[in-house]
């Protein structure tokens, strides 16, 4: 029988890329996301670090389903900014409580506050950093991390159509292009999340081995 792990989010481009990622190790799972289980909720997101937000979701969820659940944490850390936005990186324009915006709307307003607020720092200074923590939680109380990362720098003005969130304006060091720019298999092959859920591969053959 497929084991059905539940990935800890509704968004649907994570669980794309997720399912991309797993399927390439070929480990027989049934990967479904919050959307086939709507009575968990919202899980608010209270800790201070990647690792400790993404342990709170997948715990959280495994509870709840009585299924293993996988919950990833990420976000653009900028040098110059202190690690900002980090853990805020998906609310960093704000919450926009009360306001019916789309998922675009938020990504564009949050790429776009971050731009001006780096409008007048040089080159040399823009260096930045996706990084990634993932958990696994089994029902019953077993709990593994891993992380990813990829380095880069942020641009002066978004560039490409593909991806989400701050890709239009991250260009991973030893490239021309931002990540707007890859393909699906082309970011899933060196972006933080890919990374980190490839580190995870073998602890999911571990933990969930028939």
């Amino acid at each position: 029988m497929t084991q059905r792990v539940v990935l800890a989010t509704h968004n649907e481009h994570k669980v794309h890329e997720l399912q991309q990622i797993l399927g390439e190790a070929e480990l027989g799972l049934e990967i479904v996301s919050m959307a086939a289980f709507p009575e968990v909720g919202e899980i608010p997101e209270t800790e201070v670090t990647f690792a400790g937000n993404a342990r709170l979701k997948a715990e959280h969820v495994a509870v709840r389903t009585s299924l293993p659940a996988l919950a990833d944490d990420s976000g653009l850390a900028v040098e110059v900014l202190g690690g900002c936005p980090g853990i805020f990186s998906a609310r960093w324009s704000g919450l926009h409580e009360g306001a019916a915006l789309s998922r675009a709307d938020k990504d564009r307003r949050n790429l776009q506050l971050l731009l001006d607020q780096l409008a007048d720092v040089p080159d040399e200074h823009r260096r930045a950093a996706f990084r990634c923590a993932a958990v696994l939680a089994i029902p019953g109380g077993t709990t593994v991390t891993s992380e990813g990362e990829v380095p880069g720098v942020v641009v002066r003005e978004p560039v490409g159509d593909n991806g989400f969130g701050y890709d239009p304006i991250f260009r991973p060091d030893g490239d021309t292009r931002t990540l707007a720019q890859y393909t699906d298999v082309e970011k899933n092959a060196i972006s933080h999340r890919g990374r980190a859920f490839r580190a995870m591969v073998p602890l999911l053959r571990e933990q969930l081995a028939p």
